[in-house]
């Protein structure tokens, strides 16, 4: 019995040293800190293109939101339909505007307008440079002068596109 008490004493004490588990220590270490550069302003990161391509799909989108040019320089701006649906269905155009006009109005304007293809005749000194409405596979090109510096919206004319179809003409 002595033995047994014994053996089961051993026993114990060896379970119980193997169930000790030690502490680990962690310590964070920091990584060298980096210089932080501030980021620079979007503006300032685009490059201006005087000859620029905008494409244009059946899902009323245009590949850019932002054209960027240079100020007293020539622009030329070639305007593709990529899709396969017709100008009178799914037409397309990129109208610039003057600084000051809206948007909206404009384009409230324009919808009456199918017979000068969505350009109103007595608008036009609103606008800074258009191209005309190209349907499916055409492709259109104008050259204008830039404007002042500044940004200007440009848009597509044809009915409702205006809502989706934006973004800003910025002259550097």
């Amino acid at each position: 019995m002595k033995k047994i008490v014994l053996v089961l004493g051993v026993v114990a004490i060896t379970v119980m040293s193997c169930g000790e588990t030690k502490k680990e220590e962690t310590k964070q270490v920091e990584a060298p800190k980096e210089e932080v550069k501030k980021p620079v302003a979007e503006e300032e990161k685009e490059e201006a293109n005087n000859d620029v391509v905008v494409e244009a799909t059946d899902n009323m989108r245009f590949n850019m939101k932002r054209i960027v040019v240079n100020g007293g320089q020539k622009v030329k701006i070639t305007l593709k339909h990529v899709g396969k649906m017709s100008k009178d269905l799914m037409g397309h155009n990129l109208v610039i505007l003057k600084k000051g006009v809206k948007m909206n109005d404009f384009a409230q304007k324009a919808n009456a307008a199918k017979d000068s293809d969505y350009i109103p005749a007595d608008s036009k000194n609103e606008i800074v440079a258009y191209t005309k409405m190209i349907g499916g596979g055409e492709e259109t090109t104008i050259e204008f002068d830039a404007p002042e510096a500044g940004e200007y919206d440009f848009f597509c004319s044809f009915p409702s596109h205006y809502a989706i179809m934006k973004g800003k003409f910025v002259v550097k």
